[in-house]
């Protein structure tokens, strides 16, 4: 069975953000919040480069990207269900209009193979 993976809150980085900042190694603030170092360095990135807008929420925007990407392809399928039909009913009026100008129907005849005649 797969580990899932853990979320922390936008407090939880914060403070972890903050005992770095406050001079503790990047080293002592990992094994006190059993993060990776490499972690604390993306966090301090994300939070240097968008302080009002870094971590949004735990794992919010994923899932909602993923979610945007599921209903696109949805989109993207029914678009083409709705192209085919769409043809399927234009073939089927030109069949119409031909068999209202036609006196005969324009159905195939039956085969004389079969011994049977009307």
């Amino acid at each position: 069975m797969g580990l899932s993976r853990r979320k922390f809150t936008r407090e939880f980085k914060l403070a972890a953000l903050r005992q770095w900042e406050a001079g503790a190694s990047v080293a002592e603030v990992a094994r006190t919040y059993e993060v990776s170092p490499n972690l604390l360095h993306r966090w301090q990135r994300e939070f240097r480069d968008s302080p009002a807008t870094a971590f949004p929420g735990m794992g919010q925007r994923q899932q909602a990207a993923d979610r945007v990407a599921q209903l696109e392809r949805k989109i993207g399928q029914q678009a083409l269900e709705i192209d085919f039909l769409k043809g399927c009913l234009q073939r089927i009026e030109q069949h119409r209009q031909l068999q209202a100008l036609s006196p005969k129907p324009l159905s195939t005849p039956r085969s004389k193979a079969s011994g049977t005649e009307r």
